[in-house]
C-alpha cells in the first residue's frame, strides 16, 4: 500500500480532531413554561366551559392561577426548596384539568392528563410521580395528603372562595354554592410558622349567605385542609369575619 493511502487511512480513523456536536439545552420545567403550552390551555379552557354547562362556578385559567400561586407561597412560607415550590405551583395548575372528562373522579382523570403533559415536555420522571399524585388526592371526597405538595395543593384549593368565581348572580337565590361564593370578598391564606398555624382568614357579606351556610357546603373540605396543615406540621384554622371558628 503506498503511503499516499496510508495516512488516507490514517486521518479517516482520528477523529481527535473532530469536535463533538453540542449537546441540545434542557429547559427547566416551570409554572409558567405551562401555562404558555397549548394543550394545557385548551384543557383548561374546556373544562371551565363544561362545568359551566353543569352549573358549577369558574374553574377556569383564574381558578388554576390562584390556586398555583397559593400553593407555592405556602411552600414558601415554610421554607420549602425553590424547585418543589415550583411543582407545587405546577400542580396547582393542572389539578382541575380532569373536568373535561368527567366531574366525578377527576381528581384521577386530571392525574392521567398531566402524566401525558408533563412527560411530554419533558419533566424528570422523578417530580411526574411527585405532581400526578398531588393532582390524584386533592378533592375532599376521595383524596388525602401524601406529600407536601399535596398538602399545599389542597389548601389553596379549598381557600379559592370568593364572588369570582360566580358566572351569573341570576343564581344566588337558587344555587347555595353560588351565593356563599358570591357572599365572600376577601380570601387570605396566611402562614405563620412561629405559631405553626395555616389560617383561611375570610370576609363574608352575612345578609347574602350566612356562616351555617358556609359550612354546609364546604365542611369537608375544611376537614381535608386541616389534614393538609397537619401533614406539614402545621394546626389549620378559619377566621370568618372577625371570628375564630376553627
Amino acid at each position: 500500500m503506498d503511503e499516499a493511502k496510508k495516512e488516507a487511512i490514517r486521518v479517516s480513523l482520528d477523529h481527535s480532531h473532530v469536535r463533538p456536536a453540542p449537546r441540545p439545552l434542557v429547559q427547566t420545567v416551570t409554572f409558567e413554561l405551562l401555562r404558555g403550552h397549548p394543550k394545557v390551555e385548551i384543557l383548561m379552557d374546556k373544562s371551565n366551559e363544561f362545568l359551566g354547562v353543569a352549573g358549577y362556578t369558574e374553574h377556569g385559567r383564574r381558578h388554576s392561577k390562584v390556586v398555583a400561586k397559593s400553593a407555592k407561597n405556602i411552600l414558601k412560607s415554610l421554607g420549602d426548596g425553590d424547585r418543589l415550590q415550583e411543582l407545587a405551583a405546577i400542580a396547582g395548575y393542572l389539578h382541575d384539568i380532569g373536568n373535561v372528562i368527567n366531574r366525578d373522579l377527576h381528581a384521577q382523570t386530571g392525574a392521567v392528563l398531566a402524566y401525558n403533559i408533563l412527560t411530554e415536555i419533558g419533566l424528570p420522571y422523578s417530580e411526574i410521580v411527585e405532581v400526578i399524585a398531588a393532582i390524584g388526592n386533592h378533592h375532599e371526597e376521595d383524596g388525602l395528603p401524601v406529600n407536601r405538595i399535596s398538602a399545599a395543593l389542597i389548601i389553596a384549593d379549598k381557600a379559592d372562595v370568593h364572588r369570582s368565581r360566580v358566572r351569573t348572580t341570576r343564581s344566588l337565590r337558587t344555587d347555595i354554592h353560588d351565593r356563599v361564593n358570591y357572599a365572600v370578598s376577601r380570601s387570605v391564606v396566611n402562614v405563620d410558622r412561629a405559631t405553626r398555624c395555616i389560617t383561611l382568614d375570610l370576609t363574608v357579606d352575612t345578609q347574602l349567605a350566612s356562616v351555617m351556610e358556609y359550612f354546609e357546603i364546604f365542611l369537608s373540605r375544611m376537614l381535608i385542609s386541616k389534614k393538609a396543615a397537619n401533614f406539614l406540621g402545621m394546626e389549620f384554622h378559619l377566621i370568618i369575619n372577625e371570628n375564630h371558628l376553627l
